[in-house]
């Protein structure tokens, strides 16, 4: 898949059900997806496969996420934003 059609999907996919999600996410694949490594990337986008109120609660820290790989790429979306 092209570069731009691939962006293109992560873009459409950051679209979520909640505003607090598409905040942290969209500005991230604009500015900081490019950066990430391979592995990164393909466990951001199954990132982008979980459910929102299962994002909200990592995101917002009312809950832990169990899977190491997730929750390293939560921790790498939260630092991005706060800089």
């Amino acid at each position: 898949m092209s570069l731009a059609k691939n962006k293109a999907r992560l873009k459409w996919a950051c679209r979520r059900g909640m505003l607090e999600l598409d905040v942290l996410f969209m500005p991230f694949v604009e500015n900081a997806y490019d950066d990430l490594t391979d592995e990164h990337k393909r466990e951001f986008e199954r990132l982008l496969e979980c459910d929102d109120p299962e994002l909200f609660a990592w995101f917002m820290g009312h809950e832990e996420c169990e899977d190491p790989a997730l929750k390293e790429i939560v921790q790498i979306i939260l630092n991005r934003i706060k800089v």
